[in-house]
């Protein structure tokens, strides 16, 4: 078992490409899970291309599966003024993997704000039940802490397919990078699961992140996130999430296209 912090470090650069092995801890079934492959895609980006500004947002398409080392290649796209678009290629032993397009932006002088994304009222983590447990393939999920903060659990069959979890890295490091914060809000199950009476095969398609904030700190590790299946039809589901740091500040949204295998 290898905590994030030590995987991430392992990394290695050979010319153009990077280098890595997850070990079957971080698996999720026969595959790695999504958000591993996408901070795969995002610390491959900085090991070759340290001199962006922040990430302001990131399309994964998940591809196929990909176990054990794989390779990426991180691609300059386009550099504008303020922006810089970067495609990323992720390969297993069986091909391509994930695809990755990601956007770095510095940051702009304007005269408008706004705000609309307040968090729900939600207790103190410390408080919460534990969320995370025990399924059978779900390898990757022991590297999570989770605290069930609202809404319905998984597999309860409840009417309204969403839930608000505290979640931090069980990493003695609490990682706070973005590669870091991106494989954290992809460890809870897809809020479609609310649905369903028990555990069964699913696999998200593809992946939209948008940054909200380049100040990725929060208190103790933890990170409250609330998310919602807005509808789920033909064996897919489109899910909607955001992120909030402890302080309740927004952090990140995402959107997922989520296969449902049941």
């Amino acid at each position: 078992m290898i905590d994030f912090t030590a995987l991430m470090a392992s990394m290695s650069a050979d010319g153009e490409t990077s280098s890595v092995t997850a070990t079957e801890d971080w698996l999720q079934g026969r595959t790695i899970y999504g958000g591993l492959t996408a901070a795969f895609c995002l610390e491959s980006v900085a090991q070759h291309l340290g001199d962006l500004p922040p990430l302001r947002s990131a399309q994964f398409s998940f591809v196929g599966p990909a176990a054990g080392t794989v390779m990426i290649r991180p691609t300059v796209l386009r550099r504008g003024k303020s922006t810089v678009f970067v495609g990323v290629d992720l390969f297993g032993e069986a091909g391509l993997a994930t695809r990755a397009t990601l956007c770095y932006g510095t940051a702009r002088a304007s005269s408008v704000g706004y705000g609309s994304l307040a968090a729900p009222t939600v207790p103190e983590p410390e408080t919460c039940p534990p969320f995370f447990r025990k399924i059978p393939g779900l390898n990757f999920i022991q590297h999570f802490e989770g605290r069930f903060a609202g809404g319905n659990p998984p597999f309860s069959q409840g009417q309204h397919p969403n839930f608000s979890i505290w979640l931090r890295h069980q990493d003695p490091a609490k990682p706070a990078s973005t590669a870091a914060l991106v494989a954290l809000t992809d460890a809870p199950p897809p809020a479609a699961l609310v649905l369903f009476e028990r555990p069964g095969p699913i696999s998200t398609m593809t992946w939209a992140i948008d940054l909200l904030t380049d100040r990725l700190e929060t208190n103790d590790g933890w990170w409250l996130l609330q998310t919602k299946a807005e509808n789920v039809v033909g064996g897919y589901s489109s899910q909607a999430t955001t992120l909030w740091n402890a302080d309740r500040q927004p952090v990140l949204v995402s959107r997922q296209n989520v296969a449902v295998f049941m």
